[in-house]
Parts: C-alpha cells; structure tokens; sequence
C-alpha cells in the first residue's frame, strides 16, 4: 500500500481540523500522518464523524503500519470501504478467502491501532475467524514519527 502524499495528507488534515473548528496544521511535515491520525481520533471522541478522506486516509496509515510490524500473508485485516492488508506471517493462502480474515468497521480499527480500545474490548464490533484472527499482539501500531527519526 502506497503511502499517501504529503499534499494529500495535509488537505485532509487542514479539512479534519476545520470541521473540528480548529485552524490548519502548522506542525512539522514529519509529523503530518501522525497529526492526521490524531485529528481523527479527536474527533470521535467528540462525538462526531470524521471527515471521510481524513478516515480513510487513517485507516490505511494505520493498516499500512500494522503490516510494517506484522510482516506475513497469514491474516487478512479488512476495514470496508477504505482498505484491506495482509500481515503475520504463517501459512500462506493463494486462493479465495484466506483462512484467517479480520473485519471491522473504521472507528473500530483506528482505535484499536492507536490503543485507545484494547482487543478483548472490541470483539463485539470484530468479525474474526481463523486460528491466527487476534490482533491484540501487534496492537497498538507505532506512531508514524516514532518510526521516520
């Protein structure tokens, strides 16, 4: 999964905090999917939806760190409509649906990889099925600018 664009990310994130009613990002460009991340979660915790391409766009930083940390092709983690990964490594699939598959909704998954829902919190709002289907291992994900120093 390819990274996004700092241009993309910072329209996002100037969106994001707009609708928070707050003014644009004015933080390090290291910083900006972390910002992003962050925004989002805020928002949430306000009690409001995201913006759409400020979700998206987390849910796949988000899922493309899980991956980095979790190499392999054992596990599916699926977060409709925005993206799907494969990581941990295992028996590999080459056909059909694999044997292990993670699904859940976008608020869901950004919180759990940003630690703020632990795993055994969640699995009412997780569709998980295979021998290998828990994540709580390789949650949270690692900030983005604690890995680009």
């Amino acid at each position: 999964m390819a990274r996004p664009t700092p241009e993309r990310l910072r329209a996002a994130l100037d969106d994001q905090f707009a609708a928070l009613g707050e003014e644009p990002y004015a933080g390090p460009a290291a910083r900006l999917a972390d910002a992003l991340i962050d925004a989002v979660v805020t928002a949430y915790a306000a009690g409001a939806e995201p913006e759409r391409a400020a979700a998206r766009l987390a849910v796949k930083l988000l899922l493309d760190r899980l991956a980095g940390e979790a190499p392999g092709r054992s596990v599916e983690v699926r977060v409709p409509p925005y993206a799907a990964v494969q990581c941990v490594e295992g028996p590999r699939h080459t056909r059909g649906t694999p044997p292990n598959v993670i699904e859940t909704d976008p608020k869901t998954w950004i919180l759990l990889a940003t630690g703020r829902l632990a795993w055994a919190d969640a699995t009412d709002r997780i569709t998980a099925s295979g021998a290998r289907a828990d994540l709580s291992a390789h949650l949270p994900v690692t900030p983005y600018s604690a890995n680009d120093r």
